[in-house]
């Protein structure tokens, strides 16, 4: 309990599944702590930024990434983004949960094929939140 849970789900890369991200936040948020609650956000904007505006929200991120316990990524929409902090992720030993849909998307080869990400594919909403309470649990 109390975990650092570092959550990723596409932003610049489309926002089809924001709402989806929303409630695995909530799910988590019961027993653990989100700290990128921000890309649940149904208004979060996703108009390019300044560099300057950019290089902060790298910092922060990669803060976050060095302070969590465990990144939990919804992959179902691909993102550049959430690709990078995969492999930074992977690069500085944080578990790596990987969800996607696979009714909706394959995916990447490079993900599903690189044996230190736990990827899971799922058919249903409820199927996620089964995946979580055994990876939070500790189960």
């Amino acid at each position: 309990m109390n975990k650092k849970i570092y959550f990723a789900g596409s932003i610049r890369g489309g926002r089809v599944d924001a709402a989806l991200y929303q409630r695995i936040i909530q799910y988590i948020n019961r027993t653990d702590v989100v700290l990128t609650e921000h890309i649940g956000k149904s208004n979060l904007s996703i108009k390019v930024r300044t560099r300057e505006i950019d290089k902060q929200i790298y910092e922060q991120d990669t803060e976050w990434l060095r302070t969590c316990d465990i990144l939990i990524a919804e992959c179902t929409c691909p993102s550049l983004g959430v690709g990078y902090e995969l492999g930074y992720a992977e690069a500085h030993n944080i578990p790596v949960y990987i969800f996607y849909n696979k009714n909706i998307a394959n995916i990447s080869a490079m993900l599903n094929g690189n044996s230190y990400f736990t990827v899971i594919p799922y058919e249903t909403e409820e199927c996620i939140y089964q995946w979580l309470d055994r990876i939070l649990g500790g189960e």
